[in-house]
Protein backbone atom coordinates (compact mmCIF):
# COMPACT_ATOMS: atom_id res chain seq x y z
CA UNK A 1 0.00 0.00 0.00
CA UNK A 2 1.28 3.58 -0.56
CA UNK A 3 1.77 5.87 1.54
CA UNK A 4 -0.97 8.14 2.65
CA UNK A 5 -3.48 5.93 0.78
CA UNK A 6 -6.00 6.79 2.61
CA UNK A 7 -4.96 11.42 1.79
CA UNK A 8 -5.58 10.05 -2.03
CA UNK A 9 -8.19 7.83 -2.35
CA UNK A 10 -10.11 10.60 -0.71
CA UNK A 11 -9.10 13.02 -3.14
CA UNK A 12 -9.84 10.59 -5.61
CA UNK A 13 -14.16 10.28 -4.18
CA UNK A 14 -14.61 13.70 -4.33
CA UNK A 15 -13.04 13.66 -8.26
CA UNK A 16 -10.50 16.43 -7.23
CA UNK A 17 -7.05 16.51 -8.85
CA UNK A 18 -4.26 16.95 -6.90
CA UNK A 19 -3.20 20.48 -8.68
CA UNK A 20 -6.81 21.46 -6.93
CA UNK A 21 -5.72 20.58 -3.37
CA UNK A 22 -2.45 22.19 -3.90
CA UNK A 23 -3.86 25.62 -4.96
CA UNK A 24 -6.07 25.76 -1.86
CA UNK A 25 -2.80 24.66 0.28
CA UNK A 26 -1.09 27.63 -1.62
CA UNK A 27 1.76 25.26 -2.65
CA UNK A 28 2.93 23.52 -5.82
CA UNK A 29 1.49 20.20 -6.96
CA UNK A 30 4.84 18.77 -6.91
CA UNK A 31 5.00 20.20 -3.55
CA UNK A 32 1.78 17.79 -2.83
CA UNK A 33 3.01 15.15 -4.52
CA UNK A 34 6.42 14.73 -2.18
CA UNK A 35 4.24 15.18 0.75
CA UNK A 36 2.24 12.55 -0.19
CA UNK A 37 5.61 10.07 -0.55
CA UNK A 38 6.77 10.78 2.73
CA UNK A 39 5.02 9.90 6.16
CA UNK A 40 3.24 13.12 7.36
CA UNK A 41 2.74 14.87 10.71
CA UNK A 42 -0.46 15.20 12.14
CA UNK A 43 -0.70 18.67 11.76
CA UNK A 44 0.23 18.40 7.90
CA UNK A 45 -2.53 15.47 7.46
CA UNK A 46 -5.50 17.52 9.13
CA UNK A 47 -4.62 20.54 7.01
CA UNK A 48 -4.32 18.35 3.85
CA UNK A 49 -7.67 16.81 4.85
CA UNK A 50 -8.94 20.33 5.58
CA UNK A 51 -7.81 21.84 1.70
CA UNK A 52 -9.78 18.38 -0.18
CA UNK A 53 -12.95 19.56 1.94
CA UNK A 54 -12.66 23.23 0.56
CA UNK A 55 -11.69 22.47 -2.59
CA UNK A 56 -14.62 20.03 -3.16
CA UNK A 57 -16.57 23.05 -1.45
CA UNK A 58 -15.42 25.38 -4.16
CA UNK A 59 -16.50 23.15 -7.26
CA UNK A 60 -19.43 22.37 -5.45
CA UNK A 61 -19.17 18.57 -4.52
Amino acid sequence: MNKNQDIRQEIAKRRLRQYEVAQVLQISEFTLSRWLHSKLKPERRERILKAINEAAERIGI
